[in-house]
């Protein structure tokens, strides 16, 4: 047995959180597992044998007497002291599931991120392979990954602060924010007053999922990554890309950049790309850069700061090893501290 969070009043159950996801619970039929706030305003779930399966590990000092726990309506359980200040919440605690209102974020100094972690199976909460989380080199990616090989990844935060869009075919407005100080950079999401259920998930088989419950059908409505196979991590291999502008039911598929050609044209064209493509003629220092709009930035890159769009053309242009750059300015969207964007390949 687990102790768990889900929804409510949807049909099925859904789960969100689940604290105790390496140490389940035994039962037995003279006793049922507890869970009970202490002196020490933690939360803790015994088994039927009385042994401690899981608590809420509060070490800061706090007076028990008056605390209270209480589930939320928006799926986060948190502890409060009786002056109502909040001493641990499940929200910085997250399973497999991102709801509204929660935060992932990495830490400067320590290079720690967050992380969401599938369940190991449809039926079992444990941990499984499958992690989401923010890339602790750049602070500025978010990667899918199986144990430690990489699945998927997005493109380099933009600078964006606030991104909202309406969702198809209603009048639902979805949210998104990147918060940035001194210590921490993290994401958070929210929903327009009146949404239905809404959260990203990791699953046990390693998609990551956008979920929205469907009112009308009383089901999901999924949005996945990675959806093609070009869109996995390095799915093209090297100066190869995905090109997603095909129109259905044509699907996305591997290109090589403008004067590159397949390395190995019989992989290639049987639809194995990992070796991706090479140059049709050698590099020359002095050579021009060539714009590549639309295209998501490649990993790997360094993060030059403070640096204007002639700065970063001279940062790669000065060294003959360098292949590529990007830009962006984002004074629009970030008031203070670095306004540039200068990444190097």
């Amino acid at each position: 047995m687990y102790l768990g969070i889900w929804y409510n009043d949807i049909p099925g159950r859904t789960v969100v959180w689940v604290a105790d996801r390496g140490t389940p619970v035994t039962n037995s039929s003279s006793s049922l597992p507890t869970l009970s706030l202490t002196n020490s305003s933690n939360l803790v779930l015994s088994d039927a044998d009385g042994r401690v399966r899981w608590t809420s590990n509060i070490t800061e000092d706090a007076e028990g007497s008056g605390s209270t726990a209480v589930l939320n309506n928006d799926g986060n359980l948190v502890v409060r002291s009786p002056n109502g200040t909040t001493l641990w919440q499940s929200f910085e605690h997250p399973t497999d599931s991102f709801l509204p209102g929660m935060k992932l974020g990495m830490t400067f100094k320590t290079r720690v991120s967050d992380r969401l972690v599938s369940w190991r199976g449809p039926n079992d909460p444990s941990q499984g392979s499958f992690s989401v989380a923010g890339d602790p080199d750049t602070f500025l990616q978010v990667f899918v990954r199986n144990g430690t090989r990489l699945i998927s990844r997005d493109g380099p935060w933009t600078g964006y602060m606030v991104s909202s869009q309406y969702q198809a075919n209603s009048s639902d407005i979805f949210y998104f924010s990147v918060v940035n100080n001194d210590e921490k950079r993290y994401i958070t999401f929210s929903v327009s007053e009146g949404s239905p259920y809404t959260r990203y998930v990791i699953t046990y088989a390693g998609k990551y999922q956008f979920q929205r419950w469907n009112i009308s059908s009383s089901a999901w409505n999924v949005e996945e990554w990675p959806r093609w196979d070009c869109d996995y991590y390095n799915y093209c291999g090297p100066n190869g890309y995905c090109d997603s502008t095909a129109r259905a039911p044509a699907v996305p598929t591997c290109k090589c950049l403008f004067g590159f050609e397949p390395s190995n044209a019989a992989e290639w064209n049987s639809g194995r790309f990992s070796r991706g493509c090479r140059r049709k003629e050698a590099v020359r220092c002095g050579d021009r850069f060539l714009a590549v709009p639309g295209m998501k930035s490649p990993d790997k890159f360094v993060h030059v700061p403070n640096r204007t769009l002639d700065a970063c053309a001279a940062e790669c242009s000065n060294n003959c090893s360098c292949v590529a750059y990007a830009y962006a300015n984002l004074s629009s969207s970030i008031s203070m501290g670095d306004m540039t964007r200068c990444l190097v390949w």
